[in-house]
């Protein structure tokens, strides 16, 4: 399914291409004092605190005949406005509203498409006046907006909300749980850890060149597979093997080099990484460091003790490794480790199905309503502190992503709330909606009032 569609609408030299700019994290539309340097659309794609969508930049509009060049681009305009979801109108709030922006504002009313107004340049005093002038417009409350320094994003981002957040019924086919959707399945380790036979076992024939000698896996090879869950269902995967990653001090060849850097490209296209570790070897340092970059990355994790046919003390060593774990990998507890066997077969079966149940968590989306009823009884249970005597007040929490699931608080001071406090909100989240221990993101927005000059 495409993405939800936003258009930037405006006069000439209202910071149109700055604000499409500041949307896609890049310099992508040029910008000038000169009017018009925009002349055909131009598209992007736009993240805003976690909410994505398709953004375009348009010319200025100018009331000129359709025949001129001001005219041609005016059309591109319209244009963009028939095929967007909801449009961003745009005013300077320094110049506050001019005859021409009531011109843009009588023609986007008659297209029956929703309208956000932004008053930009709204920093200082000198915009206080156009942001009141921009409510006659009849859009409702104008946004207070600065393109150039990001202020008034958590604004926007409330009220592009309800217009680009996609519903998960009308996006069946990117539904991680249908049958047709593909699990992206990497895994990672050491050199000689086994990967490549574990995956050969897997697809049940030699596809991948194995033998003693470790570093045989140069590339990521990524392979198309349907596994059988044993429930009449052929579940489709996309294994990829990658290079064995040791310590960055000893790797020293260039291609070594390349290899490990495209290792970690495939742990950022995976959805479900596993890190396989050599049962006769134990954990390491590096086991931790390669973890550690899958749950930075916000990948679900899942880590096996492969070799485990010919592995000594069997009891002891899964229970030092698991206490090893939960030491090393402080920020997410409980992170699933199971024993296989890639030369026997053994438990791979089981490491499917947790893949799949893992990947079903990662991509969980709860409703507003049930996060908030959640976070009462959060707050309730333990109230958030006061520092420096400044009372914190959490308004309301809302999921702004999946894959990994990540969460906006919004809220008066809530970005002086501990990490302690935040590590509670966050723990309190995996149990109550049972995410486990993929990673879960909060992030802390605490909207500022233009015209409130202290906070306190």
């Amino acid at each position: 399914m495409p993405l939800p569609t936003v258009a930037i609408i405006g006069r000439p030299n209202v910071g149109k291409s700055t604000l499409f700019n500041r949307l896609v994290g890049k310099r992508l539309a040029l910008v000038d004092d000169q009017p018009g340097v925009t002349r055909d659309r131009r598209e992007g794609d736009a993240n805003l605190l976690g909410l994505e969508f398709r953004v375009i930049d348009t010319a200025g509009y100018e009331d000129e005949d359709a025949a001129t060049l001001p005219g041609r681009m005016r059309a591109q305009t319209e244009a963009a406005v028939r095929d967007a979801d909801v449009s961003l109108f745009l005013i300077d709030a320094r110049a506050g509203v001019v005859p021409l922006d009531e011109e843009i504002a009588r023609w986007l009313r008659s297209t029956d498409k929703p309208v956000i107004v932004m008053a930009n340049k709204a920093e200082g005093k000198a915009g206080e006046s156009g942001v009141l002038e921009a409510m006659a417009l009849g859009f409702g409350d104008p946004i207070p907006f600065s393109a150039e320094h990001g202020d008034g994003q958590v604004d926007l981002f409330e009220a592009l909300l309800p217009h680009v957040d996609r519903d998960e019924e009308d996006a069946d086919e990117e539904d991680p749980d249908s049958p047709d959707a593909i699990l992206k399945l990497a895994i990672v380790g050491r050199p000689n850890a086994g990967k490549s036979t574990l995956i050969n076992r897997l697809l049940e024939e030699d596809r991948l060149i194995t033998g003693p000698e470790a570093g045989i896996t140069r590339d990521s090879i990524a392979i198309d597979w349907l596994w059988d869950d044993f429930e009449g269902n052929k579940r489709p995967v996309r294994l990829i093997d990658t290079a064995g990653m040791r310590k960055r001090a000893r790797v020293e060849e260039k291609l070594e080099k390349l290899s490990v850097a495209d290792a970690l490209r495939a742990i950022d296209f995976a959805e479900v990484v596993v890190l396989l570790l050599d049962a006769t070897r134990g954990l390491e340092v590096q086991d931790l460091k390669i973890a550690d970059r899958v749950l930075q990355e916000g990948r679900a994790l899942i880590i096996a003790l492969n070799k485990w046919d010919v592995a000594e003390n069997a009891s002891s060593l899964f229970n030092g490794v698991k206490g090893a774990l939960d030491e090393g990998l402080a920020q997410v507890k409980g992170v699933p480790l199971l024993t296989v066997s890639a030369v026997t077969g053994k438990g791979l079966d089981t490491l499917m199905k947790v893949a799949f149940e893992t990947r079903e968590a990662w991509s969980r989306r709860v409703s507003t309503g049930q996060l908030n009823r959640w976070f009462e009884k959060a707050i309730e249970a333990n109230p958030p502190p006061a520092p420096g005597g400044k009372r914190i007040k959490p308004r309301y929490v809302t999921q702004n992503k999946s894959r990994p699931p990540s969460f906006v608080l919004f809220g008066t001071r809530v970005d002086l709330l501990p990490v302690s406090y935040q590590r509670y909100l966050i723990n309190s989240l995996r149990r109550e909606f049972d995410f486990g221990a993929v990673p879960v993101r909060l992030t802390l927005r605490a909207p500022k009032n233009p015209f409130d000059k202290d906070r306190s």
